[in-house]
C-alpha cells in the first residue's frame, strides 16, 4: 500500500499530466501542420538561395527571420549553414540563421502561446530574434572565419550534401512544377501527422517529467535551486537545459511545470533556450562544421542569450 502522501503526489501528477495533454496535444498537431506548410513552401535550398546575396545588417535580419519561419530539423539546418558558408556568405549572417532556427519556430511559438499567453510569447519572439541578429553581427566581427572546417555535411543517412550546399532530403518534400496548393496542403497534412507520431514519445516524456515535477518534487527544493533567492538561478537554468534536453516539444511541458511551481518565467525561458540551442545532438552535428573554438563561441552565445532573456523577463517584463 502506498502512503497517503505518496498517493496524493501521484494523483496530483496524473491530473497535471492530463491537463498538459489536453492543452498541448491539439496545439502540437496544429504546429506540426504549420511546420509541414513551411517546409512545402520554403524548402531549405530556397532559403539558402535567398540568403546568399545578403550582407551584414539587413542580411542578419533576413537570416534570423528565415531561421525563425523555417523549422528545419537539425539534420537540415546544419547543411543549409554549411552551404551558406561554402558559398561565401558572411559568418555573422550564417550565425544569425543558426541562432534563430532552434529558438524561434512554429512549435515553440504555438506551445508558448498556449502555456504562457500572448504577451510572454510576443516578447520572447522579439527578444530572441533581436539577440540572434545582434549575436550574428558581433560574431561576424570577431574574425572567426578561419575556424570553419572545410568539410561537407552529410544527411542523417550519410548522403553528402549537394555540391552547391543544398540541403538534405531529410526535411524537405519533392516539388514539381505541376504541384498545386492542394497538393502542398495534403502533403503538409500527411507530414504533420507523421511528425506528430514521431515526436509524440518525446512530448509524452516531457509531460511525464513535468507532471512528476509538479506533483512529486517539493516546491521548497525547486525554489532553493531556481528561485529568486538564488542569484545564480538564471545562469544555472541556462546551463542545465542542455544535458536534460529531450526535444523542444518535450522541454516545454517541463517549463510549464516549473512555471506553475512558482519559478520565475525568465528562469524558465533561460532553461528552454539553453536546452534548445546547446543540445547534445545539435553540438555533435556542428562539431563536423566548426573547430572547437567556434563551437565554444556558439555554445557560449546561446547560453548568453538564455541568460539575457531570463534577466530581461524576470526584472523588466513580468
Amino acid at each position: 500500500m502506498l502512503s497517503p502522501s505518496l498517493s496524493n503526489a501521484l494523483l496530483d501528477s496524473w491530473n497535471y499530466f492530463l491537463h498538459l495533454a489536453v492543452l498541448l496535444v491539439p496545439l502540437f498537431i496544429g504546429a506540426s501542420f504549420l511546420v509541414g506548410l513551411a517546409q512545402e513552401y520554403l524548402p531549405p535550398e530556397k532559403v539558402e538561395r535567398k540568403l546568399r546575396g545578403h550582407d551584414e545588417g539587413t542580411g542578419n535580419i533576413a537570416a534570423a527571420g528565415l531561421g525563425a519561419v523555417t523549422p528545419f530539423c537539425s539534420c537540415s539546418t546544419v547543411p543549409v549553414l554549411a552551404g551558406l558558408l561554402q558559398a561565401g556568405a558572411p559568418l555573422g549572417l550564417s550565425f544569425s540563421f543558426l541562432l534563430a532556427s532552434p529558438l524561434v519556430n512554429w512549435i515553440a511559438v504555438l506551445l508558448l502561446l498556449g502555456l504562457f499567453g500572448v504577451e510572454i510569447t510576443v516578447w520572447y519572439v522579439v527578444i530572441t530574434l533581436l539577440a540572434a541578429i545582434v549575436g550574428g553581427i558581433v560574431i561576424g566581427r570577431l574574425g572567426l572565419s578561419g575556424y570553419v572546417k572545410d568539410v561537407r555535411i552529410g544527411d542523417d543517412q550519410g548522403q553528402p550534401v549537394a555540391a552547391d550546399g543544398g540541403a538534405t532530403a531529410c526535411c524537405t518534400a519533392e516539388t514539381t512544377p505541376t504541384t498545386t496548393h492542394r497538393d502542398h496542403i495534403e502533403t503538409a497534412a500527411r507530414e504533420a501527422w507523421s511528425f506528430f507520431i514521431d515526436t509524440l514519445p518525446y512530448l509524452l516524456l516531457g509531460m511525464t517529467i513535468g507532471a512528476l515535477i509538479h506533483g512529486a518534487i517539493p516546491v521548497e527544493l525547486l525554489h532553493a535551486v531556481l528561485g529568486p533567492e538564488n542569484p545564480l538561478a538564471v545562469p544555472l537554468a541556462a546551463l542545465a537545459g542542455a544535458p536534460v534536453y529531450i526535444s523542444l516539444s518535450g522541454m516545454l511541458p517541463i517549463a510549464a511545470s516549473l512555471s506553475d511551481q512558482g519559478i520565475a518565467i525568465g528562469t524558465v525561458l533561460a532553461f528552454v533556450i539553453g536546452g534548445a540551442g546547446v543540445s547534445i545532438p545539435n553540438l555533435v552535428l556542428l562539431n563536423k562544421l566548426f573547430r572547437r573554438r567556434l563551437l565554444l563561441v556558439y555554445a557560449g552565445t546561446v547560453v548568453t542569450i538564455g541568460i539575457f532573456v531570463g534577466v530581461v523577463f524576470n526584472f523588466f517584463i513580468t
